[in-house]
């Protein structure tokens, strides 16, 4: 028996939308979750390939040969999945109950909710106290915005039963606490590479340990909480209402801290909490003149026109105008190389390491009519080109000096 799709309530604040940057036409539709990419790896026939089951299986199971190819040797795969290894251990935990939480589901890893309910004071105080507990357990960005049902998964799908079930999270969670976890720099600049797929498992890995831990001290202090990755909801538009960054023609958020080298995870809770603004610094005006994402992408799966609401496949959202990439393509590069591409992180003017004043001072230009000469500068000086794995290995790390001399050479 085929489930029912469950009634949709949309409300929203149409000026809450409009400074998060975000055009939802009428014709819009929530999406479902057996329609995500991933989701559809293992059920649709047109995705799911040998090369696609062996793809995942290279990320628990020793490969019988490995390539010679720099970034693809024994050494880049194992300290790949080593670093997926918190992450999958969560995951697999339930799956004798057809759930994978963190991906298909959501955890349920907790103690009970105490019987006696802490007194937080106003909701601008709690927020404050859960964004300097989260700090304290490892979130490198935290925001806070409102349950919004559109950007809630409408129906539910488990992997390995392939059928759909009801949204578990409700609005009776008023509020959503956005976490960000930056993925490291120097491995990000290694891709495309087996190696560079690290930086991916230890963001996923160090998420899954700072949303549990922050909803178990959410539930000790008698309120409900519930910890969640890539499940239930799209979290890209709450981040963006989060406050933690805008969207970007790669189709990821942009922090002002990170760039786009994040992974987002998410807590639902009924504690009353303060709730973030949308932030702006240029990114949209930015990225409508930048076709670095564009032009880099091997799969072309990457828009080079202005946002649209164009749907490329199934995978694809309905009735929000954006940039959107094309995922199919994207995941068929993924499994011929046998690892996951963030060429478009790499080469994102935005991915900086913005500990250094001079990308900080470079951001703020890209926020102004200066964008078009950052742009300029941001190629001359080389950035976004690939880092050789081997020497990443031999602990090579970026130099501004070496930058200003090659431009000197070019």
């Amino acid at each position: 028996m085929t489930p029912t799709r469950s009634p949709i309530h949309l409300e929203y604040d149409p000026s809450s939308d409009a400074a998060a940057g975000f055009v939802v036409q009428d014709d819009f539709e929530r999406f479902p979750q057996k329609d995500d990419l991933f989701r559809r790896s293992w059920w649709d026939e047109s995705i799911r390939s040998e090369k696609a089951q062996l793809f995942y299986a290279t990320y628990r199971e020793p490969l019988k040969s490995f390539r010679t190819a720099d970034g693809f040797t024994q050494k880049d795969f194992a300290l790949r999945n080593a670093s997926w290894h918190v992450s999958d251990i969560f995951t697999e935990l339930k799956e004798g109950e057809d759930r994978r939480e963190g991906f298909s589901d959501e955890f349920s890893l907790y103690r009970d909710v105490a019987a006696v309910k802490q007194e937080m004071g106003t909701p601008e105080e709690a927020a404050a106290e859960i964004k300097r507990v989260g700090a304290e357990f490892g979130a490198d960005l935290l925001g806070i915005t409102g349950y919004d049902e559109r950007w809630m998964y409408s129906m539910k799908f488990s992997d390995m039963s392939r059928t759909e079930r009801p949204q578990a999270i409700t609005g009776e969670l008023t509020n959503v606490i956005v976490i960000a976890q930056a993925m490291d720099y120097d491995l990000i600049r290694t891709v495309p590479s087996a190696l560079s797929g690290a930086a991916t498992g230890l963001g996923y890995s160090h998420d899954a340990l700072v949303v549990l831990s922050i909803a178990q001290y959410i539930r000790n202090l008698g309120y409900n909480a519930i910890a969640s990755m890539n499940d239930s909801a799209l979290a890209i538009p709450l981040a963006v209402k989060a406050g933690l960054g805008e969207y970007g023609r790669l189709g990821l958020l942009i922090t002002k801290k990170f760039g786009p080298r994040v992974r987002l995870g998410k807590i639902f809770t009924d504690m009353p909490l303060a709730h973030d603004q949308p932030i702006r610094f240029g990114v949209q005006e930015f990225c409508e003149e930048c076709r670095r994402c564009t032009s880099g992408c091997p799969a072309k799966a990457i828009p080079d026109g202005p946002p649209t609401a164009l749907r490329h496949n199934q995978s694809n959202i309905k009735g929000v105008v954006k940039w959107t990439v094309d995922g199919e393509k994207c995941f068929k590069y993924w499994v011929a190389q046998n690892s996951d591409c963030s060429i478009c992180i790499r080469v994102c003017p935005y991915n900086k390491d913005y500990t250094k004043w001079w990308h900080r001072l470079g951001q703020r230009l890209a926020g102004t009519r200066l964008r078009g000469l950052l742009l300029a500068l941001d190629i001359r000086l080389g950035y976004g080109e690939r880092l050789k794995p081997k020497s990443w290995w031999d602990g090579e790390k970026e130099s501004i000096l070496g930058r200003l001399r090659r431009l000197v050479q070019r």
